[in-house]
């Protein structure tokens, strides 16, 4: 299956999940810190919790959940149409 991943500046790769999603909306909607980011998602710092926030793409954190499921499988069925 296609999964949208953001890949940090350390090697890591965070998974781009409903739960990530969820978390990136508090984020960015309500007053979450980078060290409750970092928390949250697994993450070692709140440096790393930044280097996420500056390589997560911003049409994603703007899209609804459910809009964001029907283009991530329309990528991914181009994704596999172009291979």
């Amino acid at each position: 299956m296609c999964e949208l991943t953001v890949k940090l500046s350390n090697g890591k790769e965070v998974l781009v999940t409903e739960d990530v999603l969820g978390t990136v909306y508090k984020y960015m909607r309500f007053s979450l810190t980078l060290e409750e980011l970092a928390r949250e998602l697994g993450l070692e710092s709140w440096e790393e919790a930044y280097d996420f926030v500056k390589r997560f793409p911003a049409w994603v954190a703007w899209t609804p959940p459910s809009f964001f499921k029907y283009i991530k499988e329309k990528l991914c069925v181009e994704k596999k149409s172009g291979e």
